[in-house]
């Protein structure tokens, strides 16, 4: 369980730093080799350099739309792991998978993917104390 806290917190930190435009967070998240990038639209990305500078041309840029994540679902073994999810970006939804693996105890991004939904079907809302009536 606590991987899983771990893993969970690598990804909302990733989140987190997109959302603050922070270049130097985004930088410290991803891992320092072998890591891989493909935003929408966008060419693969292999490389530390092409990753980072991607993400500092995305995250200087004052026209960026926030971009929210939800519905995580993580897949882990051993020392990586793979956290699905869903980001709301300018009220497109798209899939993205955030690889991680684990580098001297932290879990390090090594790779982020992001295609568009054809069809985005939100979870309706439970009631606060669990019972349907």
């Amino acid at each position: 369980m606590k991987d899983l806290d771990a893993i969970l917190a690598a990804n909302s930190a990733y989140y987190q730093a997109f959302v603050g435009a922070d270049f130097a967070r985004m930088s410290g998240i991803w891992a320092e080799d072998e890591i891989s990038c493909i935003h929408p639209g966008w060419p693969v990305l292999i490389g530390r350099k092409a990753v980072l500078d991607s993400y500092r041309e995305i995250l200087s840029n004052p026209m960026q739309e926030p971009i929210e994540h939800r519905d995580e679902k993580v897949m882990a073994s051993g020392d990586e792991a793979r956290v699905f999810c869903v980001e709301i970006v300018g009220g497109s939804a798209l899939a993205s998978t955030n690889w991680f693996r684990r580098v001297g105890g932290a879990w390090r991004l090594v790779h982020h993917q992001a295609s568009p939904l054809a069809v985005f079907v939100e979870e309706p809302e439970r009631p606060a104390s669990g019972r349907l009536n």
